[in-house]
């Protein structure tokens, strides 16, 4: 059976509280016993409540008395080195989900940009019906995009080294896949000439969108033409977005 999930709030009735803090005392002291016993470490606990006149300590008061003067005896700024309350502890969980949460919309923006962009080479989306913001987005993909095919067709032609290695290796699994032998394979420079020719086309295609994105006098919605998702209104830098550099 599934264990109940415990509330995390204070209890009113007062023999409900007081026998769920015998239990808990009980199990924190355990824990206490097992972390020092298992890891090896100096622990100590030391529990105020209203229905003890003394505090219950682990593991009695000398050994209590030790630790805290081997943790008295660290310097100032070690001691709270690693120190924490719930406040603090709170703010740090926060302020990471909120990391998490602005790298996954960053993720998801460029994802849409992205589509958005192949969509509008295919003709699906018209430029004109977008927001500066997110004409903004896509002139950033773009030219990442560009730098990137720029990237591939230097590669390519950066000599017989990594270009021919290439080569070879189209041609190995062109032939294992065919079950022809390596006579019957295209020529390497053919197979060079015709990845050049596809970099070329890909970049007359991001020439001729980059030219399409030059500002309208029309950019206000129309019809059932689909419209980016704003990201944030960020318009200190070059591009409106702040997700994109």
């Amino acid at each position: 059976m599934t264990r109940k999930k415990v509330k995390l709030a204070y209890i009113y009735n007062d023999s409900a509280r007081r026998a769920t803090y015998k239990k808990r005392k009980k199990g924190l002291m355990k824990k206490v016993s097992e972390l020092s016993t298992l890891c090896g470490v100096d622990a100590c606990a030391i529990v105020y409540s209203p229905y003890d006149s003394q505090p219950q300590v682990w593991p009695s008061p000398p050994g209590v008395q030790r630790v805290l003067d081997r943790f008295r005896s660290v310097p100032q700024m070690e001691q709270v080195k690693r120190m924490v309350n719930q406040d603090g502890f709170l703010r740090q969980r926060i302020t990471k989900t909120c990391d998490q949460l602005k790298r996954q919309r960053k993720d998801n923006r460029e994802k849409e940009v992205t589509q958005a962009m192949f969509q509008c080479l295919g003709g699906g989306v018209s430029l004109g019906n977008l927001l500066m913001m997110d004409l903004n987005d896509l002139g950033w993909m773009v030219d990442h995009s560009v730098r990137d095919v720029n990237k591939m067709a230097e590669t390519l032609n950066d000599g017989s080294g990594s270009g021919a290695s290439h080569a070879s290796q189209l041609e190995a699994v062109l032939a294992a896949t065919t079950g022809a032998g390596p006579s019957s394979a295209p020529e390497p420079s053919e197979m060079l000439a015709d990845n050049f020719e596809v970099n070329a086309d890909d970049m007359q295609r991001q020439q001729w969108f980059m030219e399409m994105m030059t500002p309208q006098e029309h950019m206000g919605f129309g019809g059932d033409d689909m419209v980016l998702p704003p990201g944030d209104n960020n318009q200190n830098g070059p591009w409106s977005n702040s997700f994109f550099p």
